[in-house]
């Protein structure tokens, strides 16, 4: 397959279609992007934002932009205070009602793109403060570019390449967009943040008997669940992961599904890609990409993908005789503690160890004295334990475990068992967010996974909390959700739901069959009869009957 560099990206053109669901061919999209060149040029714009989930028209964008020598934008997302932000730093949003401008000019002609000048700005996706804005050049893009064909090109020929990660960033620009676009291969234009539309896409690709690539981040891949049709998924010819470590857990898992393990890729907005992991804990450095460590163990990087120099990261690292490093984790986050420096990074790497931790989250907490709190997302086993063995069992037996390794006043004083870490879409933890959940009481609703019906018919497909509020001495050693409880989350999800009358006038006919415990997936059936009054309800589990029963309720002057 041929390769054209993304300087010569409007003088040379691949053949056939490029992009899809909706057919974009290279002639195509070069020919759009002219016209949008031509515009701004007549319009005199120097700076142009962009908040654009379509990878095809992006493309447009950016080549438009760059053949005008307008330096392009892609913030991180399109909030008013960003767009506001933005315009008042004297970049142009681009919105769809300026299509019908540029698409009626006549075309520039096509030329090489100036490789030395910054074109493109990239937002950081930190989850505190503004982002920072980072600069880079078309050539920074292209070398980086032309070693992920060196890398990984000569197997994917022909593969369709699609994911859940948008394009608005670094690692989706250059692996959703950028590679496949220089190395002629298709690209799906949507991204598909969902497991289900994944495959689907997959499915597609089967049917037409093409090879299929998926560019991920970790916070979808460690979510795939069960439901999917493994066996036809693993036809994938390689996934790509990046925006933060795959656990543990879920990249074994992965692994034993699709045969082969995710590659990660370790890299930053500033930096560009650093290495990549295909299993194991050593990261091998990109071709090109001199890899060193300082005198505070944090590894430092130069490349020909990055501004001149070298530059500084905050990881952790461990050189091994091979090559290849080791990430130890974050040196910016060393917390004192009654004194003591505390990293919580080496805290959380010894939590995980544990069978029953899948992953964790220390956070500093200055509630009068600071003391640490704990975010913790159960394995399989650890859920077991939960519902066996009570929560405070569980939380006793990973404060001793985590004993082992810190001394007792750093040991965390709170602890919140959730379902996942709060990310982004790049799969970066979101501390804001994090921390919210701390402040908060535990859960006292179930999570609505799905709701479906009308009228005066309903269905719910609910997930119970791990960390339910009502769990906390009903049982200590095997926590059940109380039955009145269930009654109560009947009528509150009933009345926001449906007009329903607003005083309670009694139960009638109450079963409980099956008990519900922590982890649990029940579905609720809601039907009311306004005629009579009453609201009838049913828990379910897997098919079983776990409660049922009718409440009735009359209006408030009866």
């Amino acid at each position: 397959m041929s390769w054209i560099d993304i300087a010569d990206l409007l003088l040379h053109r691949h053949e056939g279609v490029l992009t899809g669901p909706s057919p974009l061919t290279h002639d195509e999209l070069a020919g759009q992007a002219l016209r949008l060149a031509a515009w701004l040029q007549a319009a005199k714009i120097q700076k142009l934002a962009v908040y654009e989930l379509d990878a095809g028209m992006l493309a447009v964008i950016a080549l438009g932009a760059w053949r005008a020598g307008v330096e392009l934008v892609l913030p991180g997302d399109d909030r008013p205070q960003t767009r506001q932000r933005l315009e008042q730093s004297g970049c142009l949003w681009l919105e769809s009602a300026h299509a019908e401008h540029w698409q009626a000019c006549e075309p520039v002609p096509a030329q090489q793109l100036a490789l030395d000048v910054p074109l493109l700005t990239l937002s950081t996706s930190g989850s505190t403060g503004e982002p920072k804005l980072i600069r880079k050049t078309l050539l920074q893009l292209q070398n980086e570019l032309q070693v992920l064909e060196q890398l990984w090109g000569n197997p994917l020929d022909n593969a369709v390449f699609f994911g859940s990660v948008i394009t608005q960033h670094i690692y989706g620009l250059l692996f959703r967009l950028l590679w496949p676009l220089c190395a002629g291969r298709y690209f799906i234009r949507q991204h598909l943040p969902f497991a289900e539309e994944i495959q689907q896409q997959s499915m597609a690709c089967l049917a037409q008997g093409r090879p299929f690539v998926w560019v991920c981040s970790p916070a979808l891949l460690k979510r795939m669940g069960d439901n999917l049709d493994w066996p036809q998924l693993a036809a994938v010819s390689r996934v790509f992961s990046s925006g933060g470590p795959l656990p543990v857990d879920a990249g074994a898992q992965l692994q034993q599904r699709l045969g082969q393990a995710a590659t990660e890729v370790y890299g930053s907005s500033e930096t560009g890609g650093i290495a990549w992991r295909q299993g194991g804990q050593g990261w091998t450095p990109f071709p090109g990409a001199h890899i060193s460590q300082n005198a505070e163990g944090a590894l430092q990087v130069s490349s020909s993908w990055q501004e001149s120099g070298t530059e500084h990261t905050s990881d952790a690292i461990e050189l091994l005789d091979d090559g290849r490093f080791v990430l130890k984790g974050r040196l910016d986050r060393i917390v004192k503690l009654e004194e003591k420096r505390v990293s919580l990074p080496f805290l959380e790497d010894s939590l995980q160890q544990h069978d029953w931790v899948s992953e964790c989250r220390l956070l500093l907490q200055q509630n009068g004295r600071a003391s640490l709190a704990a975010l913790v997302v159960l394995s399989a086993g650890g859920l077991h334990a939960l519902r066996n063995g009570g929560r405070s069992r569980l939380v006793q037996t990973l404060r001793q475990h985590l004993s082992g390794y810190c001394e007792a006043l750093v040991l965390p004083r709170r602890w919140r068992f959730i379902e996942q870490l709060s990310v982004n879409a790049q799969g970066k933890l979101q501390q804001q967010q994090m921390e919210q959940i701390l402040q908060q009481e535990r859960p006292r609703q179930p999570l609505v996974l799905e709701r479906t019906g009308s009228d005066w018919h309903w269905q719910l497909k609910l997930q119970i909390p791990h960390d339910l509020a009502f769990f906390t001495g009903h049982f200590p050693q095997s926590p059940v959700l109380p039955g009145v409880v269930q009654v109560d989350w009947a009528l509150l999800l009933g009345r926001q739901l449906m007009q329903l009358p607003a005083q309670f006038a009694g139960m009638e006919v109450l079963k409980f069959q099956q008990l519900i415990r922590p982890g649990d997936r029940v579905e609720l059936d809601l039907r009311f009869e306004p005629e009579r009054g009453k609201l009838y309800f049913a828990f379910t589990a897997a098919g079983a009957p776990c409660s049922s029963g009718r409440i009735a309720l009359v209006a408030a002057d009866d």
